[in-house]
């Protein structure tokens, strides 16, 4: 049985507001985004220390206090100038933490942010997964990134083994760039504006 907690119920975010105007066209929708809250810290830990999470994100849980020390502080302060980021995903009707999904910067090879290009990544807790919350995310911040911060591309990565994040990029339009072989073998995917819409 899932546990319901009441969290941050994204109305006092500034930031995040721009999120949800320009989501509020897909009123469908079953999931929202804003910026971490103290109270989510509890659920956002159990997901780093989650095996089922971590084994294609990392390949092992974290410690509780590793995973504390990750944990998203003074977020909305960061966002004000930079809308690139993991945002808590919130059941809209429950309010319940699921994860976190969004858009964060794509470095180049020389380590500098390529400037109309955004990675894609969406993590969502082990009692949530297979109902569609990351499909659901992926098409909410490709429409974002595309429509309001003008991307040209959006890329990600997947972990070989992980064919249920494959399925999901694929049903989004994402087609898959190179393969990149190693004791840890990875799927790098790739979506172009002009396939989009």
């Amino acid at each position: 049985t899932k546990e319901l907690i009441v969290v941050n119920d994204c109305s006092t975010d500034t930031t995040g507001q721009v999120i949800r105007d320009y989501i509020a066209a897909m009123p469908d929708m079953d999931i929202k985004f804003c910026e971490h809250a103290v109270n989510q810290g509890k659920d956002y830990c159990a997901m780093e220390m989650d095996i089922n999470v971590r084994r294609y994100v990392g390949g092992h849980p974290r410690t509780r206090e590793n995973a504390e020390q990750r944990f998203p502080v003074n977020q909305l302060e960061k966002m004000s100038t930079d809308r690139l980021a993991l945002w808590a995903t919130v059941l809209r009707t429950e309010n319940v933490y699921i994860g976190r999904c969004g858009l964060y910067p794509h470095l180049g090879a020389d380590g500098k942010t390529i400037s109309d290009e955004a990675v894609l990544a969406f993590y969502i807790a082990f009692p949530y997964w297979h109902q569609g919350f990351a499909t659901e995310a992926g098409k909410a911040f490709i429409q974002f990134g595309f429509g309001e911060l003008t991307l040209r591309r959006i890329v990600t990565t997947v972990e070989k083994g992980n064919d249920a994040s494959v399925h999901v990029l694929q049903k989004l339009g994402f087609s898959l760039a190179n393969t990149e072989e190693g004791p840890r073998t990875f799927y790098h995917f790739t979506l172009q504006k002009n396939i989009v819409g």
